[in-house]
């Protein structure tokens, strides 16, 4: 390239706070082979936009360089430019003075100086770029959603109601979700079932949707448009098609486990349906509960009590697999366990609880019919203590961050509670109060002044046993004095942490991960819908902590996403993948072992017979890895050649 312009961006004040534009656009204009340098105070804004492009024509430059921020967030912005221009938008490279020079530095002189290298670096990769053409790949239209809590059948409506197939895949036996263990929801008081199970009733006869429960998606591949999807579907040991959902089997089922749905507070027997609305409504054998083993057949009470004939002791693991052409993450959370914190007694006492396990009672369908009692002994109880920030807000258990939701159930349940013991007391240990919803603020007001429940700001030390009574240490911040209580009950707001097993999903999808271990959006900003890779995309809490008006919002925002995706018969793919070139490679093999994304495959050459290495362009992500790992250096990243990241060190050093 004999032409090259180069744009460097104010930023506002981003940029210019710490480097001198003026100067660096000086020395950059004395650069080999620039013939034009300019600055805008925002280069990225539709005037900023048209100047590039009208100096591109002017001034017919054959390469480009922006100057700016980080190419994540405008790369494809100044690359339409260039496009509109008539330049490849692949001779135009951005510089990233932005993140990587002026963020990172204080003193003006350093900081210029460094922007100039970054520049001069980038310059010289830039004159080795090669034109590029994108592909086009079809798109399968049909979407896989995984979770069937209130964000997937969201997501799996939305997008069946506009004629697309969805298949809705859920690990447990039922459809719901934490919402389907919900009393009431705030700040409405609505009753949870009421609204969540006309949903599941809805989803499941729609006739777009593809139900899948008990099962889960064990292999993922290939990519936007084209995912190659592989389904376990895990042995009910009751034939879906013939179960009436009658019950008969389960009085005659001799073997009784702590109910999970109840969270532990009831109990259930080894067959059994998870709760009365469940959908689909087919009962379950839990095999790890049950007398009977894959070797031996002890008990066949409910066989015999079944006179549909639905009981099948033989029933295996069924794979299935499909096509989709995005899929939606809808994974959604956990508490984490009491047993965490120490000093509030571990797991070892019967009347500290957490948030879930109160909402079982709270519920009419709950272990103890809406009635609040103690686990212990069944007393109602009199004194009950509610806890915020349980384990949330507290980096020593490993969760800095917010649960975002605790404060407003929180204030549910104590007015919750008083409305069923209109004579007992109920106190709320806070740190602050974040109530920022529609109503929400409203709603705390209205329980801290008319429910006469007492809120006081402080932490809790420590939480220990005396007799049959729960003793509360803790401060009140406001008074200056230690308080403690002795209570009947203690309800933990325990933070809220992802699903398990979503880390394992993340690897099957090649999705990244938050510190707090939840699925990390493509942009916190720009793009809160999409994950890292695309044509997948993220609702609800496996995004991060939210209520359900929020989870409802980014379910439909993520089908949006997904409908838009499916709008198109063809998606253009980025050339910037790996090329082998035949000639050099040795048939090692070692590129196709450590390709993340099973794009590297091994087959004889057509010419010589010899094993070598192939590149499907369109699993290919373009990291890189391939070429870097390469001992015979025969594969290339286009876009990324050794050539070019030699040229940009060398100007650099």
């Amino acid at each position: 390239m004999t032409r090259l312009g180069v744009f460097i961006c104010h930023c506002g004040k981003n940029i210019a706070r710490t480097v001198n534009i003026e100067a660096l656009r000086e020395k950059v204009s004395t650069l080999p082979d620039v013939v034009l340098a300019k600055d805008y105070l925002y280069l990225c804004s539709k005037p900023g936009q048209t100047m590039i492009a009208d100096d591109i024509r002017e001034h017919r430059l054959d390469g480009a360089l922006v100057a700016a921020c980080s190419p994540r967030l405008h790369g494809k912005t100044f690359a339409q430019t260039a496009q509109r221009a008539g330049l490849n938008p692949y001779l135009l490279d951005m510089a990233n003075i932005r993140e990587h020079c002026s963020w990172v530095h204080i003193d003006g002189a350093e900081g210029t100086e460094k922007a100039f290298s970054i520049i001069k670096g980038s310059l010289g990769r830039l004159r080795y770029a090669e034109p590029l053409e994108p592909f086009q790949s079809p798109v399968t239209k049909r979407v896989l959603v995984i979770g069937g809590g209130v964000a997937g059948i969201q997501a799996a409506l939305d997008i069946a109601n506009s004629g697309h197939e969805v298949y809705l895949v859920e690990k447990s036996p039922s459809l719901g979700g934490h919402m389907a263990q919900l009393g009431e929801t705030f700040p409405t008081l609505d009753c949870s079932s009421c609204i969540l199970t006309p949903r599941m009733v809805e989803v499941s006869q729609n006739e777009y949707v593809h139900l899948f429960s008990y099962a889960e998606a064990t292999r993922v591949e290939g990519n936007i448009g084209q995912f190659q999807v592989t389904v376990r579907l895990r042995p009910r040991y009751v034939d879906e098609t013939l179960c009436t959902g009658c019950g008969d089997c389960v009085p005659t089922c001799p073997v009784v486990v702590p109910n999970e749905f109840d969270q532990g507070l009831g109990a259930r027997k080894a067959v059994y349906l998870p709760f009365p609305q469940a959908v689909p409504a087919v009962y379950t054998i839990d095999w790890d509960a049950c007398l009977n083993t894959d070797k031996l057949i002890i008990c066949e009470n409910c066989y015999k009590s079944c006179e549909a004939r639905a009981i099948n002791f033989l029933m295996e693991p069924r794979e299935i697999t499909f096509e989709v052409g995005a899929i939606i993450l809808s994974t959604g959370y956990e508490l984490m366990p009491v047993a965490h914190i120490g000093e509030y007694g571990g797991d070892g006492y019967e009347d500290v609880i957490d948030g879930l396990q109160f909402e079982r009672m709270l519920s009419a369908s709950g272990p103890t019919g809406g009635v609040v009692r103690r686990p212990s002994d069944g007393r109602i109880p009199q004194n009950v203590v509610f806890v915020q920030c349980a384990g949330s807000r507290d980096p020593e258990h490993g969760v800095p961050y917010c649960s975002k939701v605790c404060c407003m159930y929180t204030a549910k349940q104590a007015l919750l509670y008083k409305h069923a013991v209109p004579d007992g007391q109920a106190y709320v240990f806070y740190i602050d109060i974040r109530a920022a919803g529609k109503g929400h603020e409203e709603f705390v007001q209205k329980v801290m002044s008319e429910e006469r429940i007492l809120y006081l700001r402080g932490k809790v030390s420590k939480i220990f046993k005396s007799g049959d009574k729960i003793v509360v240490w803790g401060a009140d911040t406001l008074s200056g004095r230690q308080v403690e209580i002795e209570a009947d009950l203690v309800v933990l707001a325990m933070a809220v942490i992802p699903s398990s097993g979503s880390q394992k999903l993340a690897r099957t999808l090649h999705i990244a991960s938050d510190l707090g271990g939840f699925f990390s959006e493509a942009h916190p900003k720009l793009g809160p819908l999409e994950s890292n890779t695309d044509g997948i995309f993220l609702a609800g809490a496996a995004q991060f902590a939210k209520d359900i008006t929020d989870t409802v919002s980014q379910a439909t925002g993520a089908a949006g996403k997904a409908l838009s995706l499916l709008a198109n018969d063809f998606i253009r793919l980025e050339p910037t993948v790996s090329g082998v070139e035949e000639g050099l490679c040795r048939g090692c093999g070692l590129c196709a072992s450590i390709c993340p994304f099973g794009a590297v495959t091994m087959s004889p050459s057509e010419k010589t017979g010899a094993m070598v290495a192939g590149i499907n362009p369109v699993l290919c992500k373009g990291c890189g890895l391939c070429a870097a790992g390469c001992l015979s250096g025969a594969i290339t990243l286009k876009g990324s050649s050794f050539r070019q990241i030699f040229a940009q060190l060398e100007e650099m050093v």
